[in-house]
């Protein structure tokens, strides 16, 4: 699990709202946001685009910050994050308020590390999983390796390290991390001959296949006709 970095930002209050203030604001390079929380109004601010971003990348789906808004500092956990499609500038972001030492429920991915053995496949059955933990230590995300695993290998849920006073929401015994043989490129061959068989369809022959099949063919008419001279004889 990686340790979370504290990571603080200065804020701006925003007064203006609708789609052409929001325009103004990332074209000087800034995000509109709101944080929610604690029974208090919701406080629409703006925050500054590159930092921010940053701040994203590190901290991942569950980043939190600290956000001083004018001279007061709330700690805010990220909710949403509304990005353009193409282009991948920030449009919005919505925060919820935490408090040092509250519980909060959040999703957690798994991050697969090492290198099973080469006749294996690891196949990740889950990419994240849920958990309770207190909101200023929550996990960027928790790791999972399989370096040197073989068929058969697997990880639970409840085999996962968590932090300390976390609790895990999702079932113990869901399989999260599965190790399994790997199979080798006949058998993908055969299971794709079957498939195709099941579903009637008729596989056009290579051009191996096909001067394999006239070999074949001229061969056997080269014995017939050596099997009929000999009956002439």
């Amino acid at each position: 699990m990686a340790d979370r970095i504290e990571v603080k930002i200065t804020a701006e209050t925003r007064t203006q709202f609708g789609k052409g203030a929001a325009r103004r604001i990332r074209r000087d390079d800034k995000v509109p946001a709101v944080i929610y929380g604690h029974g208090n109004d919701p406080k629409h601010i703006t925050l500054p685009g590159h930092d921010t971003m940053m701040a994203l990348k590190r901290g991942g789906s569950n980043a939190l910050l600290y956000i001083d808004v004018e001279g007061t500092t709330f700690i805010a956990l990220t909710k949403q994050v509304q990005a353009d499609p193409i282009k991948g500038f920030l449009e919005h972001l919505d925060f919820v308020e935490v408090k040092k030492g509250e519980k909060v429920t959040v999703d957690i991915p798994i991050h697969v590390t090492g290198e099973a053995k080469s006749d294996a496949m690891v196949v990740t059955e889950l990419n994240t999983v849920s958990v309770e933990a207190e909101a200023t230590n929550i996990p960027d995300f928790i790791e999972v390796s399989v370096e040197e695993a073989e068929s058969g290998f697997h990880v639970l849920a409840k085999d996962l390290v968590l932090p300390s006073g976390s609790l895990l929401l999702t079932d113990d015994e869901a399989l999260v991390v599965n190790v399994v043989h790997a199979p080798t490129a006949d058998e993908l061959e055969a299971e794709l001959e079957e498939a195709e068989g099941d579903l009637g369809i008729e596989r056009d022959e290579s051009d191996e296949e096909i001067a394999a099949a006239e070999a074949e063919a001229e061969g056997d008419g080269d014995a017939a006709e050596g099997e009929s001279s000999d009956s002439e004889g």
